[in-house]
C-alpha cells in the first residue's frame, strides 16, 4: 500500500498536479495577542485621563492563521496535520467576494468588535449608555409623542440598555401594536404611547437614536493585522482589568476567545480547535470558550488547558474570580 501511495503521488508529481492550486484553505494556529501587554513597541489597550493597574498574568486573545492558496502537497500536510484543518475555500471567501473584500469585512468586523468592547466594558465599570433620539421622522409614529434629545429608558416597562435592546424590543411585538415608550427629557421623566408601524418588513417607531456613553477619560485599542470579531470578549476583559485595582488573572496566562455585543452576551466563533492550540502553545493556564463552541472545543483538547464556558461577560468574571479564589468555574 505504501509503495503504490508513493508511486501515485511519483505520477501526480511528473505531471505537476501537486502544483494546482486547488479549491481549499488551510487553517492553522495564528498568533496570540496579551491585551495587557505591547505590540509592536504600543500599548494593545491605551487610557488616557485616568490611571490604570498593572497585572501580573496575561489575557491572551487568539487567532486563527489562513493559507489562502492551497496546493496538493499543502493540503494533504494539512489533512494528517492534528493542528491543522483543510476546508473548502468557500467557507472563508464566498462565492463573488475577493480575498480583499472578504479581508476588509473582516477588519471591519474588527473594528466594530473594539467598539463593542469598550461599550460593554464602561458598562461593566459603571458608565451606562444613554439611548437618545437623534431625529422625528416627519409623519412618523412618534411625531407629537417623542421628541430630539429624549433619553428612551423602556418600552413597555422593559429597560433599554442599550441601541440594540431597543431595537430588539421594539421587533418583540408585531407592528400595530402600542408601546408605551418610557423617557426622560430635561431631566424628567415621561411615558409616551407609539404604536409601531412596518417599515422594510420589520416593526418601527420612526426615530433614529443615537447611542453615548460618557465617561471622563479615552480609550483607544491599538492593533493591526487581525480581522474578525472573535477578539470582542478579551478585549473587554482588558479594559476592565486596565481600570480596576484588581488582577484579574490572579498571575496566570488566560487566553480566549468570543464575540461580544453592548449587552455583554458572548457569541461563538470560528477556528476553535486551532485556537486552543495556539492558546498552549503560548502557555495558557486555562481557555475561556462561548458557550457555543463548547461541544466542538471538547472534541479538540489540549493537555492541560481547561476549558471554560462562558456565555455573557458576567461569566467570563465570575469565571476568572472563581480561578483567584482556588474555586472550580463552570467548565465546558
Amino acid at each position: 500500500m505504501t509503495v503504490l501511495l508513493g508511486a501515485l503521488l511519483t505520477a501526480l508529481l511528473s505531471v505537476g498536479v501537486l502544483s494546482v492550486p486547488l479549491p481549499y484553505v488551510v487553517l492553522g494556529p495564528g498568533p496570540t495577542v496579551n491585551t495587557l501587554g505591547s505590540e509592536n513597541g504600543k500599548e494593545v489597550i491605551q487610557v488616557t485621563g485616568r490611571a490604570t493597574s498593572t497585572s501580573a498574568g496575561q489575557l491572551r486573545l487568539t487567532t486563527v492563521g489562513v493559507q489562502p492558496t492551497v496546493r496538493l502537497r499543502s493540503a494533504l500536510a494539512g489533512w494528517f496535520s492534528s493542528d491543522e484543518a483543510v476546508v473548502p475555500r468557500e467557507l472563508v471567501y464566498p462565492p463573488g467576494e475577493s480575498q480583499e473584500e472578504v479581508e476588509k469585512r473582516n477588519a471591519e468586523d474588527f473594528q466594530n468588535s473594539q467598539t463593542s468592547a469598550e461599550t460593554a466594558a464602561l458598562r461593566e465599570l459603571g458608565y451606562p449608555i444613554k439611548v437618545l433620539v437623534k431625529t422625528v421622522t416627519p409623519g412618523g409614529p412618534s411625531v407629537d409623542a417623542l421628541r430630539v434629545d429624549d433619553v428612551l429608558t423602556s418600552v413597555d416597562g422593559a429597560p433599554v440598555t442599550s441601541a440594540a435592546k431597543l431595537t430588539e424590543l421594539i421587533r418583540a411585538k408585531p407592528a400595530g401594536t402600542a408601546l408605551k415608550i418610557g423617557y426622560t427629557r430635561g431631566g424628567t421623566p415621561g411615558t409616551a404611547t407609539v404604536t409601531s408601524r412596518e417599515q422594510d418588513g420589520r416593526p418601527r417607531i420612526g426615530v433614529e437614536i443615537d447611542q453615548q456613553q460618557p465617561h471622563p477619560f479615552t480609550l483607544r485599542i491599538d492593533l493591526g493585522d487581525i480581522g474578525g470579531p472573535s477578539a470582542g470578549l478579551m478585549f473587554t476583559l482588558g479594559i476592565i482589568d486596565k481600570l480596576e485595582p484588581a488582577d484579574l488573572t490572579g498571575g496566570k496566562i488566560v487566553a480566549g476567545t468570543g464575540t461580544i455585543d453592548d449587552e455583554g452576551r458572548v457569541g461563538p466563533i470560528g477556528g476553535i480547535a486551532q485556537k486552543l492550540v495556539g492558546a498552549k502553545e503560548a502557555g495558557a493556564k486555562v481557555f475561556l470558550v462561548p458557550a457555543d463552541n463548547c461541544a466542538e472545543a471538547v472534541r479538540n483538547p489540549q493537555p492541560d488547558l481547561p476549558l471554560l464556558r462562558v456565555a455573557t461577560l458576567d461569566d467570563a468574571l465570575k469565571a476568572l474570580e472563581a480561578l483567584r479564589a482556588g474555586g472550580q468555574p463552570t467548565r465546558c
